[in-house]
């Protein structure tokens, strides 16, 4: 089968490889229809995953037909179209039993990161039954793709995790992929302000047609100050960092208000400074997060009503053949406009 394949840091390929087979009683086989790539992806690519050693198979997300299954699952059967969470989740140990599906003592992030993942023809899914989703007949997939991982992601790490309420103020830095799907589910929950702050005029132009109420291009160096401005000087309640480097969490301290929540999302592959020393009276909560998925189900029955558009998000589609291309689209956005590419087998 065809696969896209990381060899360290700067390298990847699409090659030949087996088809995977199954391993587990809980195992099912997939023949992969749409994937998609992540700025998690990108971050591999940059060394900043440990836990990705070269020779895996990148990508956790998806959709696709179940092609056999073992004898332990019950929930999927030959022929049923799915989606496939970018968590793995056996739901019985002491993490899923907590609704903490991302620490799964056997699971996890696992799919392309510790095991091969998506960006293939074919992929092996430990703990089926808990770990895909049925998809109704007549869906959307490209949407549905979007449901994998950056719809929920955005959702528990950003929202949930920021506390965003009805009337409350939201600033996201970082107004990429995630930043954007944030912004879409953000607006579940009805706040009064929702700032999207980031260096790009196009994906600027773009939050404000998916919902932002401001927009704050921070190539001026003087972000923060926009946002207090708008703020009455009170700063947001909660301020969600969308892009995973120092500068950006650094923003996120800067516009906080007291009592507020400082949500991260981004993966920092560097330090980050945390200045304590004028934060340390402010009555703060900062939250940290890998996206556990608890939210998929809700967030499914959400896009297929038509209360979120998924489909805003996607920008580019592609054949796996052309994989290559479609990573150096993505990587490429502030030239490319890209947002979410689709790779379709």
């Amino acid at each position: 089968m065809r696969a896209l394949v990381y060899h360290g840091p700067g390298l990847k390929a699409l090659e030949e490889r087996p088809q995977p087979q199954l391993t587990q009683t809980g195992d099912a086989l997939v023949r992969v229809t749409r994937t998609t790539l992540c700025g998690t992806d990108l971050h591999i690519l940059q060394g900043d995953v440990a836990t990705c050693l070269p020779g895996t198979i990148l990508g956790h997300e998806g959709v696709g037909v179940v092609e056999s299954v073992g004898s332990g699952v019950s929930r999927f059967h030959k022929g049923d179209r799915v989606l496939i969470s970018c968590i793995s989740a056996c739901g019985r140990c002491p993490a899923c039993r907590r609704g903490m599906y991302s620490h799964c003592a056997t699971g996890g992030w696992i799919l392309g990161n510790t095991i091969d993942g998506t960006q293939a023809d074919w992929v092996r899914i430990p703990h089926a039954d808990t770990s895909l989703y049925p998809i109704p007949e007549g869906s959307d997939e490209d949407a549905l793709v979007m449901l994998s991982d950056i719809l929920p992601t955005g959702f528990e790490c950003g929202v949930l995790n920021g506390r965003v309420q009805p009337g409350s103020s939201v600033a996201i830095v970082g107004a990429g992929p995630i930043g954007l799907a944030t912004l879409l589910t953000a607006q579940l929950y009805s706040p009064a302000q929702i700032i999207l702050i980031d260096l790009d005029e196009h994906r600027l132009a773009i939050g404000k047609r998916f919902g932002a109420t401001h927009t704050v291009h921070s190539g001026a160096g003087d972000a923060a100050a926009q946002v207090l401005a708008l703020t009455d000087g009170q700063g947001v309640d909660t301020a969600i960092e969308a892009v995973g480097i120092a500068a950006t969490f650094e923003l996120c301290q800067n516009i906080v208000a007291a009592g507020g929540f400082i949500a991260n999302i981004g993966v920092h592959g560097h330090p980050v400074e945390l200045h304590l020393e004028r934060l340390w009276s402010q009555n703060l909560t900062i939250t940290t997060r890998l996206v556990d998925t608890v939210s998929t189900p809700l967030l499914l029955k959400t896009v297929l009503s038509g209360r979120i558009d998924a489909t805003q998000l996607i920008t580019h589609h592609f054949k796996l053949d052309q994989i290559l291309e479609a990573y150096d689209t993505f990587a490429r956005a502030a030239d490319t406009k890209a947002l979410k590419v689709i790779v379709t087998t």
